[in-house]
């Protein structure tokens, strides 16, 4: 390095122009007139026709590689009791809700039996009673995460479940 050489400073962003060099202390000024003191191993030169002939090869970034079976569209579990069983009027409704519960548990137990990543549950819009008891049933569980999927503007009749 000598006298109007550029340099820059290595692990910090400062840079300017070599004033004096003393033994192994080499001096610049930046471009707002500040001087500085560096040793000569932490700078290098600063020379853009450096790199003027060096050719820049670009390589195909690599797909991500996902199986099909990921791939799918989220499984759905429709919990309307009418699509549960052939005659929904023999049904009182404390069956009908530990009915939808127990559909509700197994389907999650095959999701992560057959390592699903994704599960949709459609409650319906109501009274809340059958949404109330599957988000009861979703905060139990571990190894998910759960979100109201919107078909309306503030109503959700469903939930996205996704596993880990």
């Amino acid at each position: 390095m000598k006298t109007g050489d550029k340099v820059s400073v290595v692990d910090e962003d400062l840079s300017g122009v070599v004033t004096s060099v003393n033994g192994n202390i080499v001096v610049f000024k930046d471009e707002y007139g500040f001087t500085y003191q560096y040793p000569k191993e932490k700078l290098v030169p600063k020379n853009a026709s450096l790199y003027e002939n060096i050719q820049v090869v670009k390589k195909a970034e690599p797909k991500k590689m996902t199986s099909k079976k990921h791939d799918k569209n989220p499984l759905i579990l429709d919990l309307h009791f009418h699509n549960l069983v052939k005659n929904p009027n023999d049904y009182e409704s404390f069956e009908r809700l530990f009915m939808q519960k127990e559909k509700l548990v197994q389907t999650i137990n095959f999701c992560r039996k057959n390592h699903l990543k994704r599960l949709e549950i459609v409650h319906g819009i109501g009274d809340g009673v059958l949404q109330k008891l599957v988000w009861d049933v979703l905060e139990s569980q571990t190894g998910l995460d759960f979100y109201n999927k919107e078909i309306l503007h503030h109503q959700s009749g469903a939930v996205m479940v996704e596993f880990h």
